[in-house]
């Protein structure tokens, strides 16, 4: 017998501290399996169906579908607008073997067992109740499938040269992530939290992933982008509303990110923890 999904009375209502701004969106799209998965790509095969929780725009969702054709991949995302993006997305990509649900990584709308693989690419990190959130990936994967999540460490998050602007950023985004429910470090946590979600050692593989931004078309993307996420994203409308940061701060964070950028040095690294685990 199926089990159903987690009424959604008992959903914890979270808040995406990223939000869906232009500049978070431009960021999601740069996003491909093979920069954002590679952990997982030699677990895939042709004919599995996979699910990929928190898609977004659908850029690794559409990897995935490429590679595990005829096998259907189905994305979820708890944002419609969102959504549309990813369809428009598989359709000018010309892949047919995906659909894409609105959902919720507490109550995902499947039955058990329903999947060979269950992917989550910067999901945890934002969820007040990871292990809840887990334990719902675990169950709509079949036995001996795999639960695969990745999810970047923000205090493990290095940077040249040294910026106190980037340095009061990191302490400012920690403070409105957890303010939200969140955790910005969940990085090194994973390993943790799959074991409290009921998997044993032995069913779980551990592994640690890095983006690096370090040449000059590199750091001008990413400088822009988390200066324009300062001023404009929902984690600069939640340090304003939170009161955690003024209009004067935001505007000198954002100076210091395009500081930082200009920098013919310029470097910026950012670890990932990463999750295999056998259902």
């Amino acid at each position: 017998m199926s089990a159903q999904p987690t009424s959604t009375a008992d959903v914890p209502d979270d808040t995406y501290v990223h939000g869906h701004h232009e500049s978070v969106l431009r960021s999601h799209r740069w996003r491909t399996a093979e920069n954002s998965a590679a952990y997982l790509l030699p677990h895939l095969t042709e004919g599995l169906r996979v699910l990929d929780v928190g898609c977004g725009p659908g850029t690794i969702t559409v990897d995935l579908a490429q590679t595990v054709g005829p096998g259907v991949v189905t994305g979820v995302d708890t944002s419609a607008a969102v959504l549309e993006e990813a369809r428009a997305l598989a359709e000018r990509s010309g892949v047919a073997n995906i659909e894409f649900v609105q959902g919720d990584v507490y109550a995902l709308p499947f039955d058990d067992d329903s999947f060979d693989i269950a992917h989550a690419h910067q999901v945890l990190q934002h969820v007040s109740d990871p292990v809840a959130a887990l334990r719902e990936m675990r169950r709509v994967t079949r036995p001996g499938g795999l639960v695969a999540v990745r999810d970047a460490d923000y205090a493990a998050m290095t940077w040249y040269p040294e910026s106190a602007a980037l340095t009061e950023w990191n302490t400012l985004y920690h403070e409105v992530a957890t303010t939200a429910g969140g955790e910005p470090d969940a990085g090194r946590r994973l390993l943790s939290w799959t074991l409290a979600a009921g998997f044993t050692p032995d069913d779980v593989t551990a592994s640690a992933g890095v983006w690096c931004y370090a040449n000059p078309a590199e750091r001008a993307w990413w400088g822009d982008l988390w200066a324009q996420r300062c001023l404009s994203s929902q984690f600069g409308i939640q340090a304003r509303e939170t009161g955690l940061a003024d209009d004067v701060a935001l505007e000198e964070l954002a100076h210091g990110w395009r500081e930082w950028a200009s920098e013919p040095d310029g470097w910026f690294a950012i670890t990932h923890g990463e999750i295999l685990a056998r259902v």
